[in-house]
């Protein structure tokens, strides 16, 4: 039996933070964008638009763990198993 080794905490936490800065503006434009939130610097939302981006991301997260083997950086960094 071959022993797995656990993938550094720091490689963990950046790819956390990258997921979450690169969903958010991502999921945000997309949602902003069909709630006709789109401002010249970007997009601002409140309310239903705000949340309705926050589910998705949640969505994004629990998705691509469950059932693609991690998220977009978890897989690029190595801190899930494919």
């Amino acid at each position: 039996m071959t022993e797995e080794k656990s993938a550094p905490a720091w490689k963990v936490v950046l790819a956390f933070f990258l997921d979450l800065f690169v969903s958010f503006f991502v999921i945000g434009y997309i949602v902003a964008a069909l709630t006709g939130n789109l401002t010249d610097g970007g997009f601002e939302m409140n309310g239903a638009p705000a949340l309705i981006t926050f589910a998705v991301i949640i969505v994004y997260f629990v998705g691509m763990g469950k059932y693609a083997g991690g998220t977009v950086f978890q897989r690029l960094l190595k801190t899930r198993r494919s």
